[in-house]
């Protein structure tokens, strides 16, 4: 009988191990194609806390720089962004994250309130199968699937990604059980310049608002960070593309009066921040580039130290050393890839 047991319990290990490995081994990597999607998993690598988390979609992890923030006023700070992150995405990732931190500010972007249903597979993956397992993660996947989705295979991913067998690569085995970090404190850099030109205008919408899910999430959020004793701050990207209407503005404006909220739309701002749409974004106007990044968070990080709780932890340990280590990281991959789009224009120009 003991025999049995034991011999019961070595095939559970081995078919667990098998699992794991198979798991990890079909598990798309995210590496040199679509970084995005290794945005969210790389936050519960972070050695210190932060007084500033940014939340949401490429707004926020194209556009701001936390090393910048870092160097020019202490402010320590992570972005928890994703591409085309839905807004009750956001708010499962805003209370996950407080189960590791209490920050001072949690910052969302608002363009994801056009969005009042679920979008697409896709999109959903680069959002959700970096999260840890949790009740946060249960209850996000829920609200983001499509009706083709099923909701074991963010369990158990490789119910979703068997098929990959004629897509492996050695990446695949590089990358089994480890990845590089693509990002800088979540945000994903660029310095690619490709100007802002023929930029298309909004097409007239039947109805311009939001959906009510939005608000609810809207208000859930600023309920959470009421009770955590977090300060909310609602902005808007200075992206010009997708196009931003005036009623979409009065409706956020409206909203952040009535919640006592701090609002900040960038796309009013881009002449005092200095931001020039010929030389700071890096795919005509949809997001800035590194150079359009810092200049945007040196212009929030100044409204930051002005109107919020945050510190200036230069000089303090734990956070001078990470950070230390941290700037070094991006000042060579800022070194890395002006190099790599030199010679690209060189050879290009030839």
């Amino acid at each position: 009988m003991k025999k049995t047991i034991l011999t019961a319990a070595l095939w559970c290990c081995i078919g667990g191990a098998a699992l794991y490995f198979l798991n990890a081994l079909f598990m798309p990597k995210y590496m040199s194609e679509v970084p995005e999607g290794a945005l969210i998993a790389e936050y519960y690598q972070e050695e210190t806390g932060h007084d500033v988390i940014f939340i949401g979609d490429c707004e926020v992890y194209e556009n701001f720089s936390p090393d910048l923030l870092w160097r020019e006023y202490g402010i320590t700070s992570y972005i928890r962004g994703s591409a085309q992150q839905l807004i009750w995405q956001s708010y499962y990732l805003m209370e996950e994250t407080l189960k590791y931190e209490t920050p001072k500010v949690m910052v969302f972007n608002v363009l994801s309130m056009k969005y009042g249903q679920p979008q697409s597979e896709a999109y959903n993956r680069l959002n959700l199968d970096g999260m840890k397992l949790s009740r946060q993660k249960l209850a996000a996947v829920r609200a983001s699937m499509t009706e083709e989705e099923s909701f074991l295979s963010y369990l158990f991913p490789l119910l979703r990604f068997h098929d990959r067998w004629g897509e492996l690569t050695g990446e695949d085995v590089k990358y089994l059980f480890h990845r590089d970090m693509v990002s800088d404190s979540g945000y994903l850099m660029n310095v690619q310049v490709r100007p802002a030109e023929n930029v298309p205008p909004g097409k007239p919408l039947a109805n311009y608002d939001f959906a009510p899910v939005c608000w609810d999430y809207l208000d859930r959020m600023a309920d959470l960070c009421q009770e955590y004793g977090v300060q909310l701050v609602l902005i808007k990207a200075p992206s010009l593309y997708p196009y931003w209407y005036d009623q979409w503005e009065e409706q956020i404006k409206d909203y952040a009066a009535r919640r006592g909220l701090p609002y900040l739309n960038f796309l009013k701002l881009t002449e005092e921040l200095g931001i020039d749409f010929n030389t700071d974004t890096y795919d005509s106007g949809l997001h800035l580039n590194l150079y359009g990044a810092e200049k945007l968070s040196r212009g929030f990080g100044t409204w930051l130290t002005q109107n919020c709780p945050v510190e200036d932890r230069r000089g303090q340990e734990p956070y001078e050393a990470v950070w230390q280590e941290k700037s070094a990281v991006y000042a060579a991959r800022k070194e890395r890839l002006e190099a790599e789009w030199n010679e690209l224009n060189e050879g290009g120009s030839s």
